[in-house]
Formats: C-alpha cells, structure tokens, sequence
C-alpha cells in the first residue's frame, strides 16, 4: 500500500510540473497530459487508502468517522476500508512480555512488613483478548501499558512485598510472593479485557546489613540444629546400651531361673531314684571303667580284668 501512495505521490508532482511547464510554453498536450498524471495520482492514493493488510498475531481496530470505534475486529489479511472515513489502528495479541528493572531504570521500590525498604525487579507475560481489542481501544487506547498495566503491576507489587518480612522474600517464601502478584493482577487487568499469563519476580534486593544479619542468623540456626542432631543421637546411642544391658540381664535371669529348675527336678530325680548317682558315675568313669558294682543286695563284685584279659 505504501507503494501506491508513494506513485500516486510521484504522479501528482509529475504532473505538476507538466502542467507548469504546459502554461509557460503554451503548449497544450503538456497541461493536458500533466492533468491526467495529477487525476491518476490522486486516485491512487485515494485506493491505497482503501486497502488494509492487518500482519499476522495482530488485529485491526476499525475507527469511522460518523460512527466511531466498531465492534467488530479486523482479522489477519486483506480489508477493504472506505479511505478517509475509516481509520484502522493495529494492536499486537500475540503473548507479550513487560519487565521492570534495575537496568531498565523503573525497578520496583516497596517496603518489608518490618519497615525495610526492597527493591525488586519483575517481569509480566500478558496478552490482549482478540475480540475485545475495540474495547480496549475505546477506554484506553494504544498506550495501555503506559496507561494501565506499568502502575498496576508497581502497585501490585509494593503489596504483596508489604506482607512479608525480608528474610521470607529472600528465602523461604518468594514464590508464595510471585503467585500473589499474579492472582492480583490477573484480577484488576481482566476488566480491561488484559489476560497476565505469568509473573517472574526475578530479583529482590535488601540492604546489605540486612542480609549479612539474616546469613548470620541462619548459620547460627544451622548450628543448633547441627547440636542437636548430635545430642538426639547420643540420646539413642544411650538407649541402645540400656536395653543392650537389660537384654544382657534377662538373658543371665532367665539362665539362672533354669539352671534352678534344672537343679530342682534333678535333685528331686535323685531322692526319688538313688541309682542315678551310681549311673552317673559310671559314666563319668566309662573311659576306664575295669569294675561293675552291682545293687546292693548283690553279694559280689565282677571283676572285668579277669574277663578281659586274654
């Protein structure tokens, strides 16, 4: 299209100059001939006017001089607009990234909820609606991120870091901060029909004296915590030799307990049947017994020396 107006262009200047030149020489055909390259001219700029190529990932605000902002959105491609009464105003929907930092010069300064000041770097991944870009248009026009989604996200941010202490936004819960960010946002940029896909908070920064008391701290609880795993495992150390001990004690009870009653039922064994004395030594001396007693109702000994030997 910028190729049509840029001929139309050349064409009028053309044919004024001919038209000039005509009237100075008196010469006819010269005027008649820089008329027509003037008329040509004009209608070309006047079609390219006409034709809109909306790029792709973009969509077409259609402005009318009698009626206003429309609706209806221009897709990607080739319109046809009534030149002069319809201005087309393109908006990029495709997935778009805003951050906020200390290398840009617009990093974000809040304060703890213990009074200290932060400053934190954020990035924002958002898109505009497709079918609602006349809307947006309409109530804030191009300049929506200037306008509406910079502040928004300052302000977002200095309230969710207001809600934490500084050990928590370096540490422990800054995603828990991201996430609040983001629910945020998301709610105060849809009535503006701005979808926030994502929020990074990427850096967060607290004056240095802060954080070397926090680093101490930590270590200091690191250490405790280092004593502690140390006296909990002497404590179990100790407990096992106790009941190593008790085990060691039950078992020389237990023992004890019966080798009594071994003792008793053997005791009770003997009274009741005396020959077991008699069979017990016999079987103590079997290596090298060479005599047999016999009970004592019997009259003689057997003497095995005489039977034994040849």
């Amino acid at each position: 299209m910028a190729l049509l107006i840029l001929i139309g262009l050349i064409l009028v200047v053309g044919g004024i100059a001919l038209i000039v030149q005509g009237t100075q020489s008196k010469q006819g055909g010269l005027r008649n001939l820089g008329s027509l390259a003037v008329v040509v001219g004009i209608v070309l700029a006047l079609i390219s006017n006409a034709f809109v190529v909306v790029p792709a990932g973009n969509a077409g605000v259609v402005f009318n001089v009698f009626g206003g902002v429309q609706d209806n959105e221009l897709g990607e491609g080739f319109h046809v607009v009534l030149p002069f009464l319809q201005q087309v105003t393109l908006y990029d929907v495709r997935q778009q990234e805003l951050t906020l930092s200390q290398l840009t010069g617009d990093q974000i300064t809040s304060r703890s909820s213990e009074g200290l000041e932060i400053n934190a770097d954020a990035t924002i991944l958002y898109q505009i609606s497709p079918t609602e870009v006349a809307k947006l248009h309409q109530d804030i026009g191009p300049s929506y991120v200037d306008v509406r989604i910079r502040p928004e996200i300052r302000s977002q941010v200095r309230d969710a870091i207001a809600e934490f202490n500084a050990a928590e936004l370096i540490s422990t819960r800054r995603q828990e901060v991201s996430a609040l960010i983001e629910t945020s946002l998301q709610e105060v940029l849809a009535a503006d029909n701005i979808r926030v896909l994502a929020v990074l908070l990427r850096d967060v920064r607290i004056p240095a004296s802060i954080t070397q008391a926090i680093e101490e701290k930590q270590a200091a609880e690191q250490q405790i915590q280092v004593e502690e795993n140390r006296r909990q495992q002497a404590e179990i150390a100790a407990q096992r030799l106790i009941i190593e001990a008790e085990g060691q004690r039950d078992a020389q009870i237990a023992r004890a307990e019966g080798e009594a009653q071994a003792l008793e039922l053997r005791g009770n064994a003997i009274r009741t049947n005396p020959e077991i004395i008699q069979l017990e030594v016999a079987e103590r001396l079997a290596p090298g017994i060479q005599t047999i007693m016999l009970p004592s109702e019997s009259n003689f000994l057997l003497d095995f020396r005489g039977i034994t030997s040849p």
